[in-house]
């Protein structure tokens, strides 16, 4: 990492940067989206929700949620329904109402998706150790 960031690259990194000293509830956002699959039928390969996942972009940081680190998990049921876990960049996010919603449909417009459950969480916290190689590159982090 170079030891002098632009005042460009200062600012994305204090957008995803994290207040500790904020002593407010964490909020828990959810979301929903899609329906039943038909019995039987053929599921998503995670391959293709991941690359759903990628059209999601945090507003303040020009790269997707993925690459962002801000999936935690993703959970494919016998079904076809998709349990997601995310988190934000920080508790304040200003798309927090928003973005989980984003995700659910993205994932559930997957052919082969049933229905979408994302749930926001806060443990662990969100740091820039968890960016992609990619995300880190398109950040100059290297």
């Amino acid at each position: 990492m170079s030891e002098e960031l632009d005042e460009n690259e200062k600012s994305l990194l204090s957008a995803m940067s994290v207040d500790d000293t904020a002593q407010a509830p964490l909020t828990e956002y959810r979301a929903h989206a899609g329906q039943k699959l038909a019995q039987n039928a053929k599921l998503a390969r995670m391959i293709d929700v991941v690359e759903a996942l990628k059209t999601v972009f945090d507003p303040e940081i020009p790269i997707n949620i993925y690459d962002l680190g801000l999936i935690y998990r993703i959970d494919q049921q016998a079904d076809g329904n998709l349990n997601i876990d995310m988190t934000l960049t920080a508790p304040g996010c200003p798309v927090a109402g928003v973005m989980p919603q984003q995700v659910a449909d993205a994932a559930a417009a997957v052919k082969g998706v049933g229905e979408v459950d994302v749930r926001v969480v806060w443990e662990p916290v969100w740091t820039v150790d968890r960016l992609s190689d990619d995300a880190k590159e398109m950040l100059e982090m290297f």
